[in-house]
């Protein structure tokens, strides 16, 4: 697990958490934007606790998602687009478990956090029918973290997709019971049930 809780905080540009608050850069890295997007750059580390303890992570299934288990995340914006890491411990060892940025915080039931965060969302999806359309739900379009945890139950995933942040943000990291992230047309972007759900202030 990472060390800081949260590299930024209290700072803001264009209505995101803007890099290096308190630092004066210089040169190429003065003032960085994404395809005119804001600058994000957060870490987080949460622990998960049951719903009715829990504030800011859940874990809805404790045999997947033991409380107690811990999850880290970080977000910078980077010359190409957004890059996102996400680490774990104490998950359940030798086990894959399908991961994504999504819309809403978390809640008390798994369903609180919204569908896939999407940076073009599809329009055909609907809070009912989320969307399965592999043009919208793949991992260029969307945050997937995918990953394998390892005997002692600690993971470790990335991704960077080709966009920053606008007005329009995640605000949670949820875990998923499938092994992976569903590719197929009409399945695309399934992972099942949701075990486990950290909220992160994007912005």
């Amino acid at each position: 697990m990472r060390r800081s809780k949260q590299l930024v905080a209290g700072c803001a540009a264009v209505g995101l958490l803007a890099a290096g608050c308190g630092d004066e850069p210089d040169g190429d890295d003065a003032n960085p934007q994404v395809n005119g997007a804001g600058v994000v750059n957060i870490e987080q580390e949460r622990r998960l606790a049951a719903p009715e303890q829990a504030t800011d992570a859940f874990t809805y299934d404790q045999a997947a998602a033991p409380v107690g288990a811990g999850l880290s995340v970080s977000a910078k914006s980077t010359g190409a687009g957004t890059l996102v890491e996400f680490d774990v411990d104490g998950l359940v060892p030798d086990r894959g478990y399908a991961v994504h940025l999504h819309t809403k915080p978390c809640g008390p039931t798994g369903d609180a956090a919204g569908p896939h965060f999407q940076n073009r969302v599809d329009p055909a999806a609907t809070p009912e029918q989320p969307s399965k359309d592999p043009a919208y739900a793949n991992p260029q379009n969307e945050f997937w973290l995918d990953l394998r945890t390892n005997a002692e139950g600690d993971g470790e995933s990335r991704t960077e997709v080709p966009f920053g942040f606008s007005d329009r943000v995640p605000a949670s990291v949820v875990v998923h019971a499938e092994e992976h992230t569903a590719t197929e047309h009409g399945k695309a972007g399934q992972a099942g049930g949701r075990v486990a759900c950290m909220t992160v202030p994007f912005r």
